[in-house]
């Protein structure tokens, strides 16, 4: 059985790459970054999310000579011209704030009516194996932003983005609701016919 090892010590997006394998019928033996703990996390110097998720796939591919993913993801807002995007993170300045994110953003479109509000999470999933091999596959959940948050599932930007043909905020959807339609589901499901190509 090929070790895959998924760039993250996120134990959900763990749990969430192994149901998608497995409902593709795919057997590897998905382990998180955990696995490995001496090995340091990547910088994300890339400036689109494809290359950032390249870049810690593989470096994870060549330290732990297994095949890796990672990947990255943002929120992409229109009339920002789809910013905070790779920033999203570390939009309001602190990493990993996201109050502190979520409020900035609010603020910097309070006088902006609905019909321009719309915005999207994107998603891009890299595969990379110790020889340099690579793929990668993107994803994206089109929505439109709140005026204000709603909901307290999820994480980031969940409160104030509403999908497409929904009511609800990304944080009022079921984890199980969320899965079949996010980003990050889509870009792992695209990457499956490659891993399947190159693992077997």
């Amino acid at each position: 059985m090929t070790r895959l090892i998924l760039a993250t010590r996120n134990a959900g997006k763990i749990t969430e790459l192994r149901a998608i394998l497995a409902d593709a019928g795919l057997t590897h033996d998905l382990v998180g970054a955990d696995a490995y703990p001496d090995i340091p996390d990547v910088k994300e110097t890339g400036v689109t999310f494809a290359e950032n998720a390249l870049l810690k796939a593989h470096a994870l591919a060549r330290a732990t000579g297994h095949p890796a993913v990672a990947d990255d993801s943002g929120l992409c807002v229109d009339v920002l011209g789809g910013a905070p995007g790779i920033f999203s993170a570390r939009w309001s300045g602190t990493h990993g704030d996201d109050r502190a994110n979520l409020d900035l953003l609010l603020a910097q479109l309070s006088d902006i009516a609905p019909p321009y509000r719309a915005a999207h999470f994107a998603c891009a999933a890299a595969l990379a194996l110790p020889d340099g091999t690579e793929r990668v596959v993107e994803g994206q959940l089109r929505g439109t932003l709140r005026h204000s948050p709603s909901g307290t599932g999820g994480f980031g930007y969940d409160p104030i983005l509403q999908p497409d043909d929904d009511t609800r905020t990304c944080a009022e959807l079921t984890p199980s609701e969320k899965n079949a339609i996010s980003h990050r589901g889509k870009a792992f499901r695209g990457l499956v016919p490659a891993v399947r190509e190159l693992l077997g």
